[in-house]
């Protein structure tokens, strides 16, 4: 598989992208300036450049207006997709305005929906988006310790199950205006969140990235 970092302009895990191997990185507009200030740099800058101020001297610009439809995460995720790349993980973007974030895990789920495999990363957690049919599970090892949620992201979650957690969940619907899946347990315990039909977010502690299982 091959992965593509997408980084926004709010406050994102710099130890934790540093750690990691992507084969692209994409800056969004003012993600360009973050990435600066952690001594990374970016294959490529997408965006209207209404945050950054400035349009970056970078070899790779694909510059927009400012009165779009998209938001500049949005232009970069579908550059990333439409590039090939099948796993994406958007950092700088769950922090900072509330319906800027909620926007993201919109995006999350859309992608999700389409094939991809797709994370946001904030300062100490993750998401990941899982679609029935498709990427429909995340298994973690028993390193894994903390909290996990998971929320339906369209409508209804069917064949919802968490195993290895502490309340174990088989076959469930979950409703996006219902949080009965907020607040479950990792146990010490190899765990398996999957979804049989519809989307599901999984939240769970950016400590818990390096237990995932493939």
């Amino acid at each position: 598989m091959s992965s593509c970092a997408l980084v926004g302009s709010v406050d994102f895990n710099a130890g934790h992208f540093l750690a990691q191997s992507f084969d692209s990185v994409v800056a969004a507009d003012a993600g360009y300036e973050r990435l600066r200030e952690v001594g990374a740099v970016c294959d490529r800058v997408v965006g209207d450049f209404d945050s950054l101020g400035f349009v970056p001297d970078h070899p790779a610009i694909e510059r927009h207006p400012v009165r779009k439809d998209e938001s500049d995460i949005e232009l970069a995720l579908r550059w990333a997709a439409a590039e090939g790349f099948d796993t994406l993980v958007v950092y700088g973007c769950l922090a900072g305005r509330l319906d800027f974030t909620y926007a993201v895990l919109q995006l999350l789920a859309q992608y999700a929906q389409a094939g991809f495999q797709v994370f946001g990363i904030g300062t100490d957690c993750a998401v990941a988006a899982l679609c029935g049919g498709r990427r429909d599970s995340l298994s973690f090892s028993g390193r894994a310790c903390g909290t996990a949620s998971v929320f339906a992201a369209s409508g209804k979650a069917r064949g919802v199950c968490e195993e290895g957690l502490l309340y174990p969940l088989a076959d469930a619907t979950l409703a996006d205006t219902e949080p009965l899946g907020v607040s479950n347990e990792f146990t010490g315990r190899p765990a398996r969140i999957s979804v049989g039909e519809g989307i599901l977010l999984v939240f769970f502690p950016l400590d818990a990235w390096d237990a995932m299982l493939p």
